[in-house]
């Protein structure tokens, strides 16, 4: 009996151990995520030129063909005209015209999507005419990163021992700019 509860008290001990690292790990590990900022991904714009470059493209040829009709079955209405058969394998050059950027019916953002790439990592904002926002900052191998936001700055600092980066974009007294300092 007395081998037996030897043995239960060191599993015991082992799961209490156990248990006890798997919670500081996790305490740590959320602390470190729960100081830092992560905005989530945004789509970058498309501009006119691009597309008017999508709709120039041509488009490939149809290769299906309507089914035959039997003679004794009613044809179903159809709410579009039905068009002929597809004669031949290549595409009119007529198929698609090229839309002007001129005539574009939605209007250009009027924000720009700039990366700024340094030695401790990478920032990438949204640079409107009056502010800006942060899209995203990755931090490079072996840096480590912080972020701080107002309304009229943003400030990404990466750092790795010593080594600090600074990626710095306000508008508080004009339209946005970004400084990259090192030190």
């Amino acid at each position: 009996m007395a081998p037996m509860r030897r043995g239960l008290v060191h599993v015991l001990a082992w799961l209490l151990a156990t248990g006890a690292a798997v919670a500081l790990s996790w305490w740590g590990v959320h602390t470190v995520m729960a100081g830092t900022a992560y905005d989530p991904p945004r789509a970058v714009p498309i501009t006119a030129a691009e597309a008017a470059a999508a709709h120039a493209s041509p488009s490939p040829p149809a290769t299906s063909r309507p089914s035959p009709q039997t003679s004794g079955a009613p044809r179903p209405a159809s709410p579009t005209p039905s068009r002929p058969p597809a004669r031949t394998a290549t595409p009119s050059p007529t198929t698609a015209p090229p839309s002007s950027p001129t005539t574009s019916s939605a209007p250009a953002p009027a924000s720009d999507v700039k990366p700024y790439d340094t030695p401790g990592g990478r920032a990438v904002f949204d640079i409107g005419p009056v502010s800006a926002t942060l899209v995203s900052a990755t931090p490079g191998t072996g840096w480590s990163m912080q972020v701080w936001k107002t309304e009229t700055w943003i400030r990404v600092e990466f750092s790795r021992s010593t080594d600090r980066v600074t990626v710095f974009c306000d508008w508080h007294d004009g339209p946005p700019h970004v400084d990259v300092q090192t030190y």
